[in-house]
């Protein structure tokens, strides 16, 4: 058997020895790709009808280079292999963003990089919009992408006078977007992120709206409200049938879980570093003061309890409104307890303030608790946690309490819990992703109603949220600054993030019209769009 395997192991080198270079082609021509067909769609004229991200919205704002990378812009370039049109959009004056009425700034500007400090973070612009919010420009226009807008926004008159955006493109005072949309009597049409206004406004004010389920008058619901799902589905209905009139194709997008992106996966629960010196060296005392009303907790829901370790991050202090109120309770016990007056003194107050301080402890923390990872911190909350909240500090003054101590029980996340619009609970999270739900059952419906294209947005941003999305050489995931797909704001697109959410709907379009854009090679080449935007681009 060993002279066996040692033969055949001479005929194997022999095999390869008897082969000279010039038998191997190292750089072998790549395979011919297939030629370019539209399939049974009609490019020629294709409208875009949107919100934020079909308009091209990145780092909290529109700017001239944003909106040019906006996906239905990348969308149309490859349309114009197979015959698409001109698209035409209604371009801000400058690449700050922002609005202002006259020269005073109404909307700010854009975000940029700052890489000056110890960490890269996001930071406003130091520059002036030049953008007048009351502009009106020359249309007729492609792309009808409104920042803001509801689904049931797309059909009301005289929405210009609500939203600048699009009142700078609206054809008339009296016009509506659908109306402006379908008077270009496209033969293609994009219908994206309907639904994703929504529900973004209660995401991130930390769930301070209502989930308007079962109300059917949307002129009744706060800015911060859920759009109830039958409202939604007679919105969504209505914008499809119009966009669909004249037999046009088209291609719409689901609704993703806002919940995964940036905005509200950076900021962790356990922010608090007991390697601050802000906040290390007060660890003892803070933990002594918790003291006293774990002892009231263990009684009465052991999970309330605050402790702050020395030793690793802890987690912040908020405020929980589906908790019971159990100020009575703690002012009671405070009240009756015989070593309250001694603890209070521990920090310069008399005796006789017993009853006071025990009602403000009472109020503040009568339904708190410190956050679990099953709770989403909004991004905004990284620049509050830990700073004193000086209205706190007057109102506590208000009660007699001097100024230094209102200022240690005013530092937010720590003595201070976090307020409901830092926050977004679970309960909070589940209306979110029940009206998300409850969307997306019917823009699959009415796509295959239609036999529209339906892009999966949903399933793609969850995804990049977990395992990481492919495209070409990159590997985009949702990590706020170095995932390559959310921009500064947390929740709207890099100009990368719409290369792909185009390559996406290419995809899709295929699938559904048997054209070949990702076969022939026609699609958006991620490394060709920018991540960030210098700080000096004006």
């Amino acid at each position: 058997m060993k002279n066996i395997k040692y033969l055949l192991l001479s005929a194997i080198l022999v095999g390869f020895t008897a082969c000279s270079e010039d038998d191997y082609d190292y750089n072998p021509a790549p395979e011919p790709l297939p030629a370019l067909t539209a399939g049974s769609a009609d490019f020629s004229n294709y409208v875009a009808v949107g919100a934020s991200f079909s308009a091209g919205y990145t780092d909290n704002a529109l700017f001239i280079k944003a909106q040019e990378n906006s996906f239905p812009n990348i969308l149309s370039k490859q349309f114009a292999n197979v015959g698409g049109g001109s698209f035409t959009q209604p371009l801000m004056k400058d690449n700050i963003g922002g609005f202002v009425m006259g020269t005073t700034v109404v909307v700010p500007p854009r975000l940029y990089l700052d890489l000056s400090g110890a960490r890269p973070a996001p930071k406003l612009l130091n520059a002036t919009p030049t953008t007048q919010i009351t502009e009106v420009l020359a249309g007729p226009f492609n792309n009808y992408g409104i920042p803001g807008a509801k689904s049931f926004h797309l059909g009301i008159p005289g929405y210009g006078s609500l939203n600048p955006y699009f009142g700078r493109m609206a054809s008339s005072p009296t016009a509506s977007v659908l109306g402006d949309a379908v008077a270009k009597a496209p033969t293609f049409f994009t219908l994206s992120e309907i639904g994703g206004n929504d529900v973004l406004a209660y995401a991130t004010s930390g769930g301070t709206g209502v989930y308007q389920l079962g109300n059917l008058d949307p002129r009744t619901y706060g800015s911060n409200d859920i759009t109830d799902p039958n409202v939604f589905a007679a919105s969504f209905k209505g914008a499809v049938d119009a966009l669909t009139s004249n037999g046009a194709k088209g291609a719409v997008a689901n609704v993703p879980y806002i919940t995964n992106l940036a905005h509200f996966t950076t900021v962790p629960a356990k922010a608090l570093d007991p390697t601050n010196p802000a906040f290390g060296p007060q660890i003892p005392m803070l933990n002594n003061i918790f003291g006293a009303l774990n002892l009231i907790f263990a009684q009465v829901d052991p999970s309330r309890q605050i402790v702050f370790s020395t030793t690793a991050a802890s987690a912040v202090v908020i405020h929980d409104e589906s908790l019971t109120n159990i100020a009575p309770v703690i002012e009671g016990a405070l009240n009756a307890s015989p070593t309250f007056p001694a603890f209070i003194a521990q920090f310069g107050l008399p005796a006789e303030a017993a009853p006071l301080v025990a009602k403000l402890l009472a109020n503040t923390y009568g339904q708190s608790r410190q956050a679990t990872s099953n709770d989403l911190l909004v991004l905004p909350s990284m620049n509050a946690i830990g700073t004193v909240n000086m209205a706190s500090v007057q109102a506590l003054m208000g009660q007699g309490l001097p100024q230094a101590l209102a200022g240690q029980f005013s530092v937010e996340g720590v003595t201070l819990p976090l307020e409901d619009k830092w926050v977004l609970i679970p309960s909070e999270q589940e209306n979110i992703k029940a009206a998300t739900d409850a969307y997306n059952q019917t823009i699959a419906a009415i796509a295959a109603d239609k036999n529209l294209a339906l892009v999966d947005f949903k399933t793609i941003l969850q995804t990049a949220s977990t395992v990481g999305l492919h495209d070409g050489d990159f590997i985009f995931n949702t990590n706020l600054v170095t995932g390559g797909l959310i921009s500064l704001d947390g929740v709207h697109l890099t100009s990368r993030g719409y290369a792909l959410m185009a390559n996406e709907f290419l995809k899709a379009i295929d699938a559904q019209y048997g054209s070949n854009f990702i076969a022939a090679g026609v699609k958006a080449n991620a490394g060709d769009y920018p991540t960030n935007y210098n700080k000096d681009l004006r």
